[in-house]
């Protein structure tokens, strides 16, 4: 059964219940769950599916996944290590109060419904526990399967579909259903973002560095205009940097892809740094934030999960951390979309499969949005040293597959071309 939240016209923002007085105990708890296990989420903030409602703020209506998979049941500490487990996180065009003021235009014309316009799988794998982040492009024809809607009526099935269309078309549960199918790996838990919820965050931890090179990146369409060197982004300019596909590289949406996997990257090690977790009142700032930005599904709406799921990943080394690319190619029907490649794919999902740490035989983007770079490391972001030893055997997968991993730093390549 669907939820309310999968009304792709209802607002932003999660409703809350009134909060009990937490007792101390409980709320140390909550805070260490939560300072150990936030990490990265899409190019719209992959951290935030581990701390929605650490304070008991469960959202009403959260939503309700059609095949809802079993998973163990919520206890104080980890995750079982016995156990993998998946967390698809939807990033949606939805212009919220503060994103409407700084789009105007665009909210303002805005087609009708939503579309899920980021949708990134991120893995977990059994202990020792690594994690690998799937970006799907926007345009991607996959085949989806018949779902049923909020209202209870039955979405037909498609043999070809834009993944971006399916938020509209039957709500998140549907993008579950879909991307289960296409991997062969259960989704257990999910969470949606819109642009409101990408500002609040970046703007939680005082922004992002994040390094452009080229030609430096400048783009009327999405508000963007950095020149080459390092720069914190926040607020309006971090929207604008994931945003940005006409500045960086042969300005795709798959070159789009590769520059947000940086954005997320570095994210993922300022989140971690000493910086951010020495700092009691950034944590709690950061905490509070997601959760009046994220939507999350029945499975992730329980505290005593969300720290089940925080304390899983405190141990993964950053070279364990990797964001990849769905290799994909160009769709016969139409050279603006592109289709699976379903063999490249292969391996990556056996991995996932496997448990298996994975490595990249491929470049660190696709067309030509970002390369690598050698910067000197940022104060603070020491990477947590695993307890055992990281396994010595990885899955090398098909040069078809781009992406890096978190200990990789990279630069966008701007190309002025707006």
């Amino acid at each position: 059964m669907s939820g309310p939240l999968d009304d792709p016209k209802r607002a932003t923002l999660a409703r809350h219940a009134d909060l009990p007085t937490p007792s101390p105990l409980s709320t140390l708890l909550r805070l260490l769950g939560v300072a150990l296990g936030v990490l990265v989420v899409s190019s719209v903030a992959v951290a935030s599916f581990i701390v929605i409602d650490v304070l008991n703020r469960v959202g009403e209506g959260a939503i309700a996944l059609e095949d809802d998979v079993e998973i163990a049941p919520p206890s104080l500490g980890a995750y079982p290590s016995d156990k993998a487990f998946s967390i698809l996180i939807v990033g949606t065009d939805e212009c919220g109060d503060v994103s409407t003021k700084l789009l105007g235009e665009r909210c303002e014309k805005a087609d009708e419904g939503s579309r899920n316009d980021v949708n990134l799988l991120v893995h977990v794998s059994a202990a020792p526990r690594n994690v690998t982040v799937v970006s799907f492009p926007r345009d991607l024809g996959v085949e989806v399967p018949e779902c049923t809607r909020q209202d209870g009526s039955t979405a037909s099935s498609m043999a070809k579909a834009s993944i971006n269309s399916l938020f509209d078309h039957a709500g998140a549960s549907c993008i579950v259903k879909t991307v289960s199918d296409l991997s062969g790996l259960p989704i257990e838990f999910a969470a949606k973002i819109s642009f409101d919820g990408v500002i609040a965050i970046t703007d939680a931890i005082g922004g992002v560095e994040v390094c452009v090179a080229g030609d430096g990146i400048h783009d009327t369409l999405a508000g963007i205009d950095l020149p080459v060197g390092t720069h914190t982004v926040s607020g309006a300019s971090a929207l604008a940097f994931i945003r940005t596909r006409h500045g960086v590289g042969d300005e795709s949406d798959l070159a789009r892809i590769s520059n947000q996997q940086q954005y997320m990257s570095r994210l993922a090690k300022k989140i971690l740094s000493a910086e951010t977790l020495t700092d009691p009142a950034k944590v709690l700032r950061l905490m509070n934030t997601v959760a009046d930005n994220i939507v999350p599904s029945e499975s992730l709406s329980n505290a005593l999960t969300l720290t089940q799921l925080a304390l899983a990943l405190k141990d993964v080394r950053f070279s364990d951390f990797v964001f990849v690319q769905y290799p994909n190619l160009e769709d016969p029907d139409d050279s603006d979309k592109v289709v699976p490649n379903y063999d490249a794919a292969e391996p990556l999902w056996a991995a996932l499969v496997a448990g298996e740490p994975i490595a990249l035989s491929g470049d660190v983007s696709t067309h030509r949005s970002v390369e690598l770079a050698t910067p000197a490391p940022s104060e603070g972001t020491t990477e947590t040293p695993a307890p055992t030893q990281t396994p010595e055997t990885r899955a090398t997968l098909p040069p078809e597959i781009s992406g890096q991993s978190v200990d990789q730093d990279t630069c966008s390549v701007g190309n002025q071309a707006k």
